[in-house]
């Protein structure tokens, strides 16, 4: 979707009518979603049905943010036709929350071109600091919420699907683990006394919020805040989760800023070492730019983190060597990281090796999760699956199915109890074109979305797919063969970038032949506005949201049209 204007953005948060969706976005919509679940007893406070994030002015221009309209729920009935009366049948199957793209991010790393951002916006964000303690008020939203606003059934777990880290460093490592798990946590390398990234570096590539120069943010109207960066790097206590959470593994988990293979000889010195690359010439961040992007091209590793340019001295710091995949695992493995559970996170012993970072678990009785390993160490943002995994996919869905079809098509059965599956994985379906191979499975074939798409098509039982990766809302139905092997591919946007969201999915059986999927976007919880001179958590929560939807980069269409945001997904109840 191209870049919206504010105007724009008003229009797809749901303010005027979107003609293919089946219940009209308006503030009566919004009404009688309320009234709907008031009379179940169940309050939607808290979530974007009562209000959500919007401009205060619209225009180019530098704006702060209110609290707008809430958003409908937008009945979405592509792979099934909603039935009467089934809000009065209704029972609650599952009901959790779903994190992804956290990009918890050490900004002071040498190991960064933020100096790119001008060609690749993603490498610089001007919020990016505000990361941690940010990512803590989302954990307070989903403790303060404790049960989906449809069915009422409180919350089973939290799952983050991927790139919880940005540089996959042991330090940001250990701050996403402290957040979720709960306790004290420092968002700072290097010096312990200061800051020292990019945005006091008196560099007219970035905003500096202690100095006003002639940059591209200060020009939108980014506000001078002396003391933020000192804030932004200072102790703060998540309340961390208070319900069981799952892990999976995203790109920027597994290589250099999510983009560079794997494996780089000698990538630990730039990371570790003392000298940050702020500035380069316009040639060559453009060929440097053309070669990240270009599949194949070698590797400017040197270039990128060194050679000429503007540097900046700072203060090394062992504690920035990036982590392995079998790191990654072994953190969440150990019992201090346990947090409320359960141990492992969803990884276990055979996971440990770094190897296979894939499992299943148990949602709720009668589901099950699959969480899968969609990156690969070959680089490159996008993801694929590994034949190996596959397989494995296909025989899990095998053995909790008692009808299925096969490659060929033909309809097969056999004696077993039959499981419903939700699946988990960092890459959409529209991103799993990256077939290059992984080091991990050097010589195994690499296959794309759209075969695993048709692989999910022969299991009746498959529900949803949830996924992360585009930083967009979009909610896409699936539809096979029959309704029963259809499916909804659920995308949320990231906590990283405009809007924020994470993202409650309640299960819920209407005893009437179909199942409903409810999805409700959720903020962290901070206010719409702060005081630039307010240093509290909260407030730094408040500026993060804010400074991400002004960011000069920013793709106010991420937030997706109505039918992506809050919905219930009807479909065939495989089971009846």
């Amino acid at each position: 979707m191209a870049e919206l204007s504010r105007r724009g953005f008003v229009t797809a948060a749901g303010l005027s009518g979107v003609g293919l969706l089946l219940c009209t976005p308006t503030a009566s919509a919004v009404d009688h979603a309320l009234r709907r679940t008031a009379s179940r007893g169940v309050s939607t406070a808290g979530t974007t049905l009562e209000t959500a994030a919007a401009p205060v002015t619209e225009g180019p221009a530098y704006t702060r943010l209110t609290g707008g309209p809430g958003w409908p729920l937008v009945v979405r009935q592509e792979l099934a036709a909603g039935k009467d009366g089934r809000d009065d049948r209704r029972t609650a199957k599952a009901s959790f929350v779903q994190f992804t793209d956290l990009h918890i991010t050490d900004a002071e790393s040498p190991a960064r071109f933020e100096y790119l951002h001008p060609l690749i916006g993603s490498a610089h964000r001007p919020q990016e600091t505000l990361g941690p303690v940010a990512t803590a008020a989302l954990v307070e939203r989903v403790n303060s919420l404790r049960a989906g606003p449809f069915t009422g059934r409180p919350f089973d777990f939290m799952v983050t699907t991927g790139d919880n880290t940005d540089n996959h460093e042991h330090l940001e490592l250990d701050w996403f683990l402290g957040i979720l798990n709960g306790g004290k946590v420092v968002p700072n390398s290097g010096d312990p006394s200061r800051y020292e990234g990019v945005q006091d570096s008196g560099s007219p590539t970035f905003w500096n919020p202690a100095k006003k120069l002639d940059d591209a943010y200060t020009k939108k109207g980014f506000p001078q805040v002396p003391d933020l960066l000192t804030a932004a790097i200072g102790e703060f206590t998540s309340p961390g989760l208070d319900i069981p959470w799952y892990c999976t593994f995203g790109n920027h988990d597994d290589s250099v800023v999510g983009t560079l293979p794997e494996g780089i000889p000698g990538i630990e010195h730039w990371y570790t070492g003392d000298l940050k690359v702020i500035g380069k010439d316009e040639s060559t961040m453009r060929r440097l730019a053309s070669a990240i992007r270009k599949p194949g091209a070698p590797v400017p590793v040197t270039e990128l983190f060194g050679g000429g340019g503007t540097v900046r001295k700072v203060t090394p710091d062992e504690r920035r060597r990036p982590f392995t995949t079998a790191e990654f695992v072994q953190s969440h493995l150990d019992t201090a990281h346990t947090g409320p559970g359960p141990e492992g996170h969803g990884f276990t012993g055979n996971n440990a090796d770094g190897i296979n970072v894939y499992y299943t678990f148990r949602i709720a009785p009668g589901i099950t999760g699959i969480s899968l390993d969609t990156t690969t160490l070959a680089g490159f943002a996008d993801g694929s699956i590994g034949l190996g995994q596959f397989t494995w996919v296909e025989k899990t869905l095998q053995r909790g199915s008692s009808t299925y079809y096969d490659f060929f098509g033909n309809k097969v059965t056999h004696q077993v109890t039959d499981e419903l599956f939700i699946l988990f994985s960092h890459h959409t379906s529209g991103t799993m074109g990256n077939i290059l191979p992984d080091a991990r499975h050097l010589l195994e074939p690499r296959l794309n979305g759209d075969a695993f798409v048709g692989l999910l098509q022969r299991f009746p039982n498959v529900l949803a797919w949830v996924n992360g990766h585009t930083h967009r809302d979009q909610i896409i139905p699936h539809a096979g063969k029959t309704p029963k092997q259809s499916f909804w591919e659920i995308n949320t946007a990231s906590h990283i970038d405009f809007p924020q969201h994470a993202r409650v999915i309640e299960v819920a059986d209407n005893a009437d032949g179909t199942l409903s999927v409810f999805t409700t976007l959720v903020e962290a919880q901070a206010p719409y506005a702060a005081d630039y001179a307010d240093s509290s958590p909260q407030a730094l929560a408040s500026l993060y949201r804010e400074f991400s939807y002004n960011d000069i980069h920013a793709d106010l269409g991420q937030v997706g049209v109505p039918g992506d945001r809050n919905t219930e997904l009807i479909l065939a109840n495989p089971l009846g």
